[in-house]
């Protein structure tokens, strides 16, 4: 196989060792992801970003139909009223919720809030559905957008409004939500790795860092190419915290009315922004095969000459008919290297090339875009190998991300060994467990607690018994970073 010359790169996108973010920004605008809007803060998700959007959604929707949810719509507009009935939930979101205050020129007797998260509305609900243990479990999930009043934004990663799902069951017990608090967090880490090719820690997060009226907050996190951590899904456990504020009593079997467990979990468009930040590289985008609206773009090659469109449009045909997102690019107003350039830099997972000169030798020349390689398949029953080359395409770019982020987790023991792991990756250290300490390494580092670990014992290894920060006994393994 012959690589590509690895000193080529798309001019118009700034080199991720130059300045990172400005690489982020050029890739999201010139690949047509996205564009500004109007409004401070949002963003505009054009064709291209929303088809990666709806391919997301279609892996997870099935996912959670798989485990027995069902879709449901709620209202985007919140009384205030509503939204005081759980007093941490709504410190936790008061400086972030958008109000409406007036309806055409009359002033409403009651502010509405824009909602920043559904508990409140579900709950409300949910107070009204459920009258014994029959009822018991209600498994709901809503795909809508919520918005929060951000004060420094980035397109995907951090937006005023993003679209995301937000999944909302409730339970006879205690012990019933925390099974589905953790089922949907592995449901997410196998979305993650299956379809985004994306690696994720998943550990529970601090009290510090929880959702904001849980009893407890489940995490994946990612790392991005610049060291810094994405949390790429939650998923919370309530325990009894909003069925006591909105009243959701059951009667159970032994004739007993008791309240409902709950639960909570949410995954949002800030994945698109992890898996650029993950996967992209100084030509742009690599999207991988299974979220790629287009996953083979098949290019003519001197279109004009005789056969050539027809075997293009041949093999097309055969592509869509094995399943797959297929597009010729037939354009005659741009040259064959333009568009090499431009479906590079869209990510596009694999390049068919079909020339004068292939067909009489009955072949195709193919390129890899995770490794620029190029090599030649015999067109006659090409459809059947692209499959494989796509699952390889997938493999390879979840082993690079894999080695990577291994290469990048160090682990400290003094504050010191902590700043200077945090600087380019994760960083694993002993915790006392106290609030005080975590605000203190926040404090020193910019870096904040991320998850920990679910198994503690094998999370231990190469560490010692005593927290990173005050030398005190330590209670837990814990992922400290910068983050997103």
């Amino acid at each position: 196989m012959a690589k590509k010359n690895e000193k080529e790169f798309v001019t118009e996108i700034t080199r991720r060792e130059d300045d990172i973010s400005q690489w982020y920004t050029d890739v999201i605008l010139k690949t047509d992801l996205v564009d500004y809007a109007p409004v401070r803060g949002c963003m505009v998700i054009k064709p291209y970003g929303y088809g990666i959007w709806e391919l997301m959604q279609k892996e997870m929707d099935s996912r959670f139909k798989a485990t027995g949810h069902e879709n449901v719509y709620m209202p985007m507009f919140i009384p205030e009223s509503l939204l005081l009935k759980e007093a941490e939930h709504v410190e936790g979101f008061a400086p972030e919720v958008a109000w409406v205050t007036a309806g055409g020129s009359e002033e409403l007797p009651e502010r509405l809030a824009i909602r920043p998260t559904s508990e409140t509305m579900f709950c409300a609900m949910y107070s009204k559905w459920v009258q014994s243990w029959r009822d018991l479990p209600m498994l709901y999930n809503q795909w809508c957008s919520v918005v929060r009043w951000e004060k420094s934004t980035r397109p995907f990663l951090r937006t005023s409004e993003f679209l995301w799902q937000e999944g909302h069951t409730i339970h006879a017990t205690p012990e019933e939500a925390e099974e589905e608090t953790i089922r949907m967090l592995n449901v997410y880490r196998d979305f993650s790795e299956k379809v985004l090719a994306i690696p994720v820690f998943v550990g529970q997060k601090s009290e510090k860092e929880k959702f904001a009226g849980a009893r407890a907050t489940y995490s994946m996190e990612a790392m991005m190419q610049d060291g810094k951590a994405l949390q790429a899904g939650t998923s919370h456990n309530f325990g009894d915290n909003f069925s006591k504020a909105f009243d959701i009593q059951f009667l159970d079997k032994d004739g007993t009315r008791k309240y409902v467990s709950e639960t909570s979990w949410g995954t949002s468009t800030r994945m698109i922004g992890g898996v650029i930040m993950v996967h992209g590289d100084d030509r742009g985008l690599v999207l991988p095969p299974k979220i790629a609206p287009v996953q083979v773009v098949i290019l003519p090659i001197a279109q004009h000459k005789e056969g050539v469109l027809d075997a293009c449009h041949a093999l097309k045909q055969k592509l869509l008919a094995k399943g797959f997102r297929a597009h010729v690019d037939d354009r005659d107003t741009q040259s064959a290297g333009w568009k090499f350039n431009e479906w590079e830099m869209k990510g596009v997972p694999l390049r068919v090339e079909i020339g004068p000169r292939d067909l009489e030798k009955g072949e195709a020349m193919l390129m890899r875009r995770d490794t620029m390689e190029k090599f030649s398949l015999r067109l006659e029953g090409l459809e059947e190998e692209v499959e494989g080359i796509l699952q390889g395409i997938h493999d390879g770019l979840y082993q690079k991300a894999l080695a990577f982020r291994e290469g990048h987790v160090t682990l400290a023991s003094t504050m010191e060994e902590l700043n200077a792991g945090v600087q380019n990756g994760l960083v694993k250290a002993m915790w006392c467990g106290d609030r005080a300490c975590e605000d203190a390494v926040k404090q020193e580092s910019s870096a904040t607690t991320r998850n920990m670990p679910f198994d503690q014992e094998a999370a231990k290894a190469g560490l010692g018994e005593v927290c990173v920060h005050c030398g005190r006994p330590a209670k837990t393994v814990i992922y400290f970073a910068k983050a997103y």
